[in-house]
């Protein structure tokens, strides 16, 4: 705070590099004439009249940049903006407030653990980007518009979390951003700057919490999981049931399928099933096997 207002008084009191350059050329010229000029009173009045001019210019010239204007006040009453380019003031009788920089400006502002609406203490950080669109009010109307645009900003987002659950504020930034800039840009019109927009920047809870809900949607998703297990269970005992309706309808296919399954087994190189020679009188086997090793003989 008291950096802020040294550089606040240094910068009202700025000496602009051209006004050093008058000077110096000035004060120069006047020594020059000086050491030329025969001895007598002329000679210090030279010298005198070139010291003060060459001070009143560097006092005088100011230059403003481009993106910056300055209240000019003539014995501490307004009398209207200078700037951007190169004007003189007078020295003593009149004097600039703090050059104000029209450019967007980025505003970083933070509230640690704030409640919110589901009383969860979360941190959160976020970024203004504002203007000044009319200097004239930012100096008449505040003493300090930076540091009344940060505190506002903050003293509004820890309001916002309090509106608001942690779902929210974690799937919800962008809304949540517009209704910040809203708030702040009402507040702040009648200072002559205006909130482009609020853009949340993180929302951190603590690492306690953090655990606890990992832990609870990874139950969730176990849970899920069972649930889909069992369906699939239901269904394919529902298959089952179907396929033995079908296979105690008809007996000969329930024999092919018998059939099939002993030919997936021994089709294997190497391979040896045992087979229940009632389950082979049953499917009709020999027959079959007979016939097969006839076919290969011949």
């Amino acid at each position: 705070m008291i950096n802020d207002h040294i550089g606040s008084k240094l910068q009202q009191q700025q000496i602009s590099s051209l006004g050093i350059t008058a000077c110096v050329i000035v004060v120069a010229v006047a020594a020059a004439a000086f050491a030329l000029m025969q001895p007598g009173h002329a000679r210090g009045w030279v010298l005198g009249l070139g010291i003060f001019l060459g001070l009143y210019l560097l006092f005088a010239i100011k230059v403003v940049d481009q993106w910056e204007k300055a209240a000019l006040l003539r014995f501490g009453k307004y009398r209207g903006l200078r700037g951007p380019g190169l004007f003189v003031i007078l020295p003593i009788i009149e004097s600039l407030s703090v050059y104000v920089d029209q450019r967007v400006r980025v505003a970083t502002v933070s509230a640690e653990s704030t409640l919110t609406r589901d009383t969860v203490p979360v941190n959160v950080d976020a970024i203004v980007f504002w203007l000044v669109w009319n200097a004239e009010k930012s100096i008449l109307e505040v003493e300090d518009f930076t540091q009344a645009i940060t505190l506002s900003a903050q003293t509004a987002l820890r309001e916002s979390i309090g509106r608001h659950a942690l779902a929210q504020m974690i799937t919800e930034r962008e809304p949540m951003g517009h209704e910040l800039q809203r708030i702040l840009d009402e507040k702040t019109s009648p200072w002559g700057i205006t909130v482009q927009s609020v853009e949340i920047r993180d929302v951190r809870i603590p690492q306690a919490l953090e655990n606890a809900m990992s832990q609870q949607a990874q139950a969730e998703r176990e849970r899920q999981a069972r649930v889909i297990l069992g369906e699939a269970e239901v269904q394919v005992s529902e298959q089952f049931a179907e396929a033995s309706r079908v296979y105690n309808d008809n007996p000969g296919a329930l024999h092919l399928r018998g059939m099939n399954m002993l030919y997936e087994a021994i089709r294997e190189k190497g391979a040896m099933v045992l087979v229940p020679s009632s389950a082979i009188e049953t499917m009709g086997l020999g027959g079959t096997l007979a016939t097969t090793t006839l076919a290969k003989e011949k």
